[in-house]
């Protein structure tokens, strides 16, 4: 008979002090699975950036493990927004492959839903992970993403695990990576593709980790995106932008706490000439602990101003700033809601392929 528990980890104060090896071996967890979904590590936490999450003064994570004989096999991790969004938690689950059989994850999201209701979050979301070789479904029965965009296969282990615990998907994301530097002689046929579009009636504006003071009231108007632009949509790379508009003071605390993580942020702005004002930018984040892998942030170009081939160009002079300033990255990761085409095909003319998808899944509690 196996013996399985779940419990609570303790955040250490920092990784060589107590509790920091149970920690790590929850991040190995987390690794491994990563490895097994995708083939490589590329997208795992080490331990240095897990604790930093641990940290974030906007969001309460808690982790929670499964041992099986005394060793930690799985982990829920358990994100909880403080300042906007209250009622929701993210969930991530992961459970090594080769103890899976044994219901340790039914049993981690149990316990995780327990958690979260008892702290009065009504919403829960969990993703699953669907690498592109695994997405050929034949005659498999599919399950549709309730937005009408996209699909997953009924016969996923991953796909079957989340449904039967009774969550719906709500949406699905397509996964892309495209290997760096960018070709020189692309970079430029792009640009003079771009530039030809709309001539020179848009200004490129760059910087690294600080928004200049001129530009960071339209920064923030444009991350608030619908919000904040009268429900005129924009064009984005997906980053779940739920939650209550920014102001200028979160941009700068965000900054603060992304530099003391030590991750970098590159952004590439368009500032419309006849206004004067910013109308697109995007933004690369570049690890604090792994500088050959990158990852494709927000992307955001008003509506009134698409058509134009902002998004290519911002898009490649962020990654010939990248080039620049980070010669030691190999790839850039992205993902994208299954329905922007716009940006889908921005991301194939600079390189991207698909990787895969997400699925991202939702289930509600009525909280007495």
């Amino acid at each position: 008979m196996t013996d399985i528990r779940i419990e609570q980890l303790r955040v250490p104060q920092t990784l060589d002090g107590e509790g920091g090896q149970d920690f790590l071996r929850a991040v190995d967890v987390s690794r491994q699975v990563r490895i097994n979904a995708w083939g490589n590590d590329d997208l795992a936490y080490t331990g240095a950036e897990l604790l930093a999450v641990c940290q974030d003064p906007y969001e309460w994570y808690v982790m929670l493990v499964a041992r099986l004989d005394g060793e930690i096999v799985g982990r829920a991790g358990i994100a909880m927004p403080l300042d906007d969004t209250t009622e929701l938690a993210h969930v991530t689950l992961d459970v090594l492959p080769q103890t899976q059989g044994h219901g340790i994850g039914r049993q981690l999201l149990a316990a995780a839903e327990t958690f979260v209701r008892g702290e009065n979050r009504r919403v829960v979301v969990v993703e699953t992970n669907h690498a592109a070789a695994s997405l050929w479904t034949g005659d498999a029965e599919v399950l549709k993403a309730a937005n009408g965009f996209g699909e997953l296969p009924m016969n996923s282990r991953e796909t079957r695990f989340a449904f039967s615990a009774g969550y719906a998907l709500e949406r699905v994301e397509q996964f892309g990576s495209c290997l760096l530097p960018l070709d020189p002689a692309v970079a430029l046929e792009l640009s003079v593709l771009a530039r030809g579009a709309h001539g020179d009636a848009y200004a490129v504006h760059q910087w690294v980790d600080r928004c200049p003071e001129r530009w960071a009231a339209d920064i923030v108007f444009l991350e608030n995106g619908q919000e904040q632009l009268g429900n005129t949509p924009v064009s984005t790379d997906d980053t779940a932008g739920e939650g209550a508009a920014w102001g200028v003071d979160r941009l700068r605390e965000a900054e603060i706490l992304s530099v003391e993580s030590g991750r970098r942020s590159l952004v590439t702005a368009a500032e419309c000439v006849s206004t004067g004002r910013l109308v697109g930018f995007t933004s690369i984040s570049v690890l604090g602990n792994r500088g050959d892998v990158v990852f494709q942030d927000d992307t955001v170009v008003e509506v009134g101003h698409r058509g134009k081939e902002l998004g290519l160009m911002i898009k490649v002079a962020n990654l010939e700033m990248l080039a620049r300033e980070f010669p030691q990255s190999r790839v850039v990761y992205t993902w994208n809601a299954a329905d922007d085409s716009y940006m889908l095909k921005v991301n194939a003319r600079l390189g991207f392929v698909a990787a895969g998808v997400t699925g991202q899944w939702r289930k509600d509690f009525d909280l007495e």
